[in-house]
């Protein structure tokens, strides 16, 4: 059984920062490496970073050098930090196991808006 609560996510200006988190209960968390991915209305999700256990990161080439993802351990909780955002990361950001596939559950994800 997998839950996934995403929070976080509103309207930020062009340029702007933003910080959502995710609180999950995955079995063996710990052990588990985690990712956020972001979906378009009429596109595919794609995963924009991910963390292993022991913390080693991976970013997609275009959220590289603007975003950081972190985990919490203790409090099984996923953050993203955001910054620069551009109006192009306007998504709904879901947080999950990776590998996911077709059987993988999602939250409801929480919506980023970059906007003027």
């Amino acid at each position: 059984q997998v839950q996934l609560v995403e929070s976080g996510g509103g309207l930020v200006q062009p340029g702007g920062s933003l910080n959502i988190s995710c609180r999950a209960s995955v079995p063996h968390f710990r052990a588990q490496t985690m990712g956020w991915y972001r979906q378009v209305p009429g596109q595919r999700r794609e995963a924009v970073a991910l963390i292993t256990w022991r913390g080693t990161t991976n970013y997609a080439d275009s959220v590289k050098g603007r975003f950081t993802i972190s985990r919490d351990n203790s409090q099984n909780t996923l953050y993203l930090q955001m910054a620069s955002l551009k109006p192009e990361d306007t998504a709904i950001y879901y947080c999950n196991v990776d590998p996911v596939s077709r059987a993988s559950r999602w939250g409801q994800g929480t919506q980023v808006t970059v906007s003027s």
